[in-house]
C-alpha cells in the first residue's frame, strides 16, 4: 500500500471510530461506553504519535494534547473498573474483598459522574477542524521517502523499547512499567504502518499482546496495592457516609487482602521476568537488518 493512502485510511479509520463511540457514549453513557471512547482516543492519539515523526506542525501537537488530557481524565476509572472485574474473579476465593469491592464501588461512581460530564462537554467537532488540516497537510507530504520515514520511526520506537527493556530492574517496578508505555507506542506504530512491510505476520500482533499483557498485570497488581494502601489510610479517618463494613475492616481482613495482591504480584512478576526476551523477537534490531520474522 502507498504510504500516504496508508496514513490517509488510517486517520480516516481511527477518527470516524472515535467520533462514533464517543457520540455512543453521550447518548446511551455506560461502563462499556466509557471503555470504547478511551480505546478510540487511544488508538487515534497512537496515529497522531507517528504522524508528527513525518509532520513537524504545531497543529499535530495540539490534538495530541487533547487526546492525552481526554484519557488522563478516565484513568482513575480505568483503573477502579479493572480491580473491580478482577475483583469478581476472587471474591469466592478471598470473601474479604468484599469491603474492597465496596471502597471501589464507592470510588468507581465518583469517576463515573466525572466522566459523565467530561464525555458531555468534549465534542468531536472541537477538534474536527483540527483534523481536517492534519488531513490536507498528510496530502500535501512528500511521497517519494514516505514509507522510509514511517519505518525509520517504528525503528526509533523500538530502539526506546530496548534501551528500556535493558533498564529493566526488578527491584524498581518502575522500570517495567515505563517499558510497558513505551511498548504499547511501539505496538500501535505498527499496527498503523504494518500494511508497507510485505512479509509481515499478523500473529505478531497477538504476541504483542500477549507480552503487553504481561506488563499490564504487573501495574494492576501494583496500582491493587496502592489502592489497598489508600483504603487503610481512609480508615484511620472515618468517613460518615462511608458503608460501614469499611470502618470494620479489621487487620486480619486488612493483611488477607494484602496478601492476595502481595501474591499474585509476586507471580505475575516472575512470569515476566521469564518471558521478558521475548521483546527482542518483535522488530529488527537495527535499521540495516532484517526483520525476525523473514529470518
Amino acid at each position: 500500500m502507498d504510504a500516504k493512502a496508508l496514513l490517509l485510511n488510517a486517520l480516516d479509520t481511527r477518527w470516524k471510530k472515535y467520533r462514533s463511540e464517543l457520540k455512543l457514549c453521550r447518548a446511551e453513557f455506560s461502563e462499556e461506553a466509557v471503555h470504547d471512547v478511551r480505546v478510540a482516543a487511544r488508538r487515534l492519539l497512537a496515529f497522531f504519535d507517528l504522524l508528527r515523526s513525518v509532520l513537524h506542525h504545531a497543529r499535530i501537537q495540539t490534538i495530541r494534547r487533547a487526546l492525552k488530557n481526554q484519557l488522563a481524565e478516565l484513568d482513575d476509572l480505568r483503573d477502579a473498573q479493572v480491580l473491580l472485574a478482577d475483583i469478581s474473579e476472587y471474591i469466592h476465593e478471598v470473601p474479604d474483598l468484599e469491603v474492597f469491592r465496596e471502597y471501589l464501588e464507592k470510588k468507581e461512581r465518583k469517576y463515573l459522574r466525572a466522566a459523565r460530564t467530561m464525555v458531555a462537554s468534549h465534542k468531536a467537532g472541537n477538534l474536527s477542524e483540527r483534523v481536517e488540516k492534519a488531513r490536507i497537510m498528510i496530502t500535501e507530504l512528500p511521497g517519494e521517502e514516505l514509507a522510509e520515514q514511517l519505518l525509520e520511526a517504528a525503528d526509533e520506537a523500538y530502539a526506546r523499547v530496548l534501551r528500556l527493556y535493558g533498564a529493566v530492574d526488578a527491584e524498581r517496578v518502575a522500570t517495567i512499567h515505563k517499558l510497558r508505555i513505551a511498548f504499547k507506542r511501539f505496538r500501535y506504530t505498527v499496527e498503523v504502518l504494518h500494511p508497507l512491510l510485505e512479509t509481515f505476520l499478523l500473529d505478531n500482533f497477538e504476541r504483542m499482546h500477549t507480552y503487553q499483557t504481561m506488563m499490564g498485570d504487573i501495574q494492576d497488581m501494583e496500582v491493587a496495592l496502592d489502592g489497598l494502601s489508600e483504603l487503610m489510610d481512609t480508615l484511620q479517618k472515618p468517613d460518615p457516609e462511608s458503608p460501614r463494613s469499611l470502618w470494620e475492616l479489621d487487620k486480619a481482613k486488612a493483611l488477607s487482602i494484602h496478601e492476595h495482591y502481595a501474591s499474585r504480584f509476586r507471580n505475575v512478576l516472575l512470569a515476566y521476568l521469564e518471558d521478558k526476551g521475548e521483546v527482542l523477537t518483535f522488530w529488527r534490531p537495527a535499521p540495516e537488518g532484517s526483520f525476525p520474522w523473514e529470518k
